[in-house]
């Protein structure tokens, strides 16, 4: 027979027993927790990088706290959703499709009305898992690059809010035309592979 179990035991045995059960919660709560703030302090620190240090120090003092709670986390949000926006993919799909009717794509993009002996199968962008990393690194980084390049191209503009509206236009132009006709190339070079039979060597 088993000896009786004191106070005390019951007692630590009941309190092991209900910290294993909320750990698992505990723990989900300490990570929702770690990336709602995190999120918030990237919204801060953004706000800071496009209107300016100054500026957007006194836009959050004056801002109602509420609001800074709600609106600064969805600012690393709303630019990864951003990021996933394939606007190259649908521009692409026009281009091939009604180029034949604007002859100066092809002078711009070789090739990219010719019709071709296959289509090629394109793959999701998010099946990989290193696409995934490269989207949501993007898309952190991008208020960087607009800053910079806005300062670059656009230092005339003195508000530095539309510094960096100009600048992060000018670059997601550009590297979209660049992805263009990168994908372009790509997609007529696996439109005219061939494959070739394996050559039998004769018997000897």
């Amino acid at each position: 027979m088993h000896k009786q179990r004191g106070p005390v035991v019951y007692v630590l045995d009941l309190a092991d027993r209900l910290i294993s059960k909320a750990c698992p919660f505990a723990a989900a709560g300490i990570m929702v927790g770690s990336i709602y703030w995190t999120a918030v302090t990237y919204g801060a620190v953004t706000v800071m990088q496009v209107v300016g240090h100054k500026e957007g120090l006194d836009v959050m003092e004056r801002a109602d706290p509420l609001f800074l709670l709600i609106g600064l986390p969805t600012i690393p949000v709303m630019l990864i959703l951003g990021k996933m926006i394939r606007w190259e993919d649908y521009v692409l799909r026009l281009w091939r499709k009604y180029s034949n009717k604007l002859q100066i794509l092809n002078s711009i993009f070789p090739g990219i009305g010719c019709p071709v002996p296959r289509i090629p199968a394109e793959a999701n962008p998010l099946a990989d898992h290193v696409s995934a990393t490269r989207i949501l690194c993007g898309a952190l980084v991008f208020p960087t690059i607009a800053t910079i390049v806005g300062k670059l191209i656009f230092s005339s503009v003195n508000s530095n809010l539309q510094r960096t509206i100009l600048g992060g236009i000018a670059f997601v132009a550009i590297k979209g035309a660049f992805k263009v006709y990168f994908k372009q190339q790509q997609y007529l070079r696996q439109a005219h592979r061939k494959i070739l039979n394996y050559p039998e060597q004769e018997e000897a």
